[in-house]
């Protein structure tokens, strides 16, 4: 039994683990499909898609199928999403090169504030993704609604933030397995405390609604 109990779960990590590499070479596969600029997000979207519908305990899915339908579904809404988070990004570049490099005093004063709404717009990324794919939404209400998930859950935050530099430090140290293993890791890291994040807020937002 306990040789039958040991191969069973051993079988079971072999499964998971080309599970995760065949999740991530789709992701990859479909970002290129996209010509890499049209791929990206769409690619994104779908590998998150698919670690929802994990977490949530549907193991028995196709990927293929679940990765597919998701990419096509949310090929523009999601380039629009990008395009989004890729013009502020720019700009917030931008800004923090002209005050790191400014001979200014005044405006290098304002290198402090400028770090703080960079971390804040990089922990509202963290959140946009997951609700992007975990709820229908107008990007406008991702976007706003990201921001108040991120206020109301700092501890979680954190935990995204760190974690996640911490798995992308990792995989710096052997850029062959970013082949199988970066996106995926990423999504389930991401995807898991960020549901328990929506369903913390859902829970308040009933609350209010019941004492109104």
């Amino acid at each position: 039994m306990e040789t039958t109990g040991f191969m069973g779960g051993f079988y079971r990590l072999l499964e998971w683990i080309s599970r995760l590499a065949f999740l991530n070479l789709l992701w990859i596969s479909f970002t290129l499909f996209g010509l890499v600029i049209f791929g990206f997000f769409p690619a994104t979207i779908a590998i998150f898609a698919v670690a929802r519908k994990w977490i949530q305990g549907n193991d028995d899915i196709s990927m293929f199928q679940t990765f597919w339908n998701a990419y096509k579904r949310e090929f523009v809404k999601s380039n629009l999403l990008g395009l989004i988070i890729t013009a502020i990004s720019w700009v917030l570049y931008i800004d923090f090169q002209f005050v790191l490099n400014s001979t200014n005093q005044f405006v290098s004063v304002l290198i402090v504030p400028l770090f703080i709404i960079i971390l804040i717009f990089i922990a509202m990324v963290f959140y946009i993704i997951p609700m992007f794919v975990h709820y229908d939404m107008k990007i406008s209400q991702v976007i706003k609604n990201s921001f108040f998930v991120m206020i109301m859950n700092p501890l979680s935050t954190f935990y995204l933030l760190i974690g996640s530099f911490g798995i992308l430090f990792a995989l710096s140290f052997a850029p062959p397995i970013c082949i199988l293993y970066s996106g995926n890791l990423l999504a389930l890291f991401i995807m898991k405390p960020a549901m328990n994040a929506f369903e913390k807020v859902d829970r308040k937002s009933k609350l209010l609604l019941q004492e109104q």
